[in-house]
């Protein structure tokens, strides 16, 4: 990983958690950031929406951010059910993820569906953090590639740069199966997204956006894909809500 991508460890915790477990969760983060001089990475955790503001208490001074697990890519108005970016802004959320391969899936997102929520993200002020992926099928027919640098230019958001985007490569076949790519696969997925970004926002911008790996990253292996050229940290699900999992994979990043 070059000097100047800092490697960034966020936490998606998904649908999981209550206030008690939010709070010991965040509390036990918080607690060994403040502990930790200069740390090497960038942390982050997306606990599930009702759960932000008491998260947001819990890390508050520590050097955690916050972020949120999707919004909608209008600003505001009659969409029950939805959270706009502004008002993830407003309680302190600095980053979204959009385009999870789970909303694909769930919700049939599309990639301009994606698109326009990681724009309304960066409109107010966040970091989007786009996902991409290929499932099990595309893999198998040779088309990872081809599929990952599609969806890279579907969902790419008008304006992204280094500092506002970070693109998150999640193998659909290795979330939450206990699958994960070799160093060799997320390494050549990784690398053609780096290429495939130099048409889309420039060399410069596409040498310091960073990538993140998202698929059954953990203790165990979290420092041979870190330690990849293209790799730029991890998306974090299952080892996310765990204190000691999730921080042993940050710690693989000093």
């Amino acid at each position: 990983m070059a000097a100047k991508r800092k490697i960034l460890i966020a936490g998606n915790w998904k649908m999981n958690g209550l206030k008690k477990d939010a709070r010991a969760l965040a509390s036990g983060l918080a607690k060994k950031m403040k502990k930790t001089e200069r740390p090497a990475f960038e942390m982050l955790i997306c606990p599930p929406f009702p759960l932000l503001g008491l998260a947001a208490d819990a890390i508050r001074g520590s050097g955690v951010k916050l972020g949120a697990q999707d919004c909608h890519a209008i600003e505001r108005g009659a969409h029950t059910g939805d959270t706009s970016a502004g008002l993830l802004a407003n309680i302190g959320c600095k980053y979204v993820i959009v385009g999870h391969s789970e909303r694909r899936t769930d919700h049939e997102e599309t990639d301009k569906q994606v698109r326009a929520k990681a724009g309304a993200a960066l409109n107010a002020g966040m970091g989007a953090i786009v996902c991409i992926g290929e499932t099990w099928a595309e893999r198998k027919a040779g088309k990872a590639l081809v599929v990952n640098r599609k969806q890279l230019k579907g969902s790419l958001p008008s304006g992204a740069n280094a500092k506002n985007t970070v693109i998150a490569y999640e193998p659909v076949w290795a979330i939450g199966t206990g699958q994960v790519a070799t160093p060799a696969q997320a390494q050549e997925v990784h690398a053609a997204i780096r290429k495939a970004l130099i048409k889309l926002i420039g060399a410069d911008e596409a040498a310091k956006m960073r990538i993140l790996y998202g698929g059954s990253m953990k203790p165990g292996n979290a420092a041979e894909l870190l330690a990849l050229p293209d790799v730029d940290g991890g998306l974090i699900g299952g080892a996310s809500l765990n204190v000691v999992d999730f921080w042993g994979i940050a710690a693989a990043a000093s």
